[in-house]
């Protein structure tokens, strides 16, 4: 592929929706991790998909790692 190609490529990806680009992101690194198993690879997309709507709508809390590391260290200690 040219490298002008390769340039517009990058912008149209760069111009999708954070979901849309979490997508080609699965895609393009499935890819290259040669044929998996269809069930399997679906099964992900679908979680991968749930998970990105439940933060996008606002349904589901986010923690920092650095707290959760923390949080886990005092319940082991």
């Amino acid at each position: 592929m040219p490298r002008r190609e390769l340039s517009v490529l990058r912008e149209d990806a760069l111009a999708l929706s954070e979901a849309e680009r979490a997508i080609l992101a699965h895609d393009l690194v499935a890819s290259l991790d040669g044929p998996a198993e269809q069930d399997v690879s679906d099964a992900w997309d679908r979680e991968i998909i749930r998970r990105i709507n439940e933060i996008d709508s606002g349904n589901t809390t986010l923690f920092d790692a650095s707290e959760v590391i923390s949080d886990i260290r005092k319940r082991i200690s």
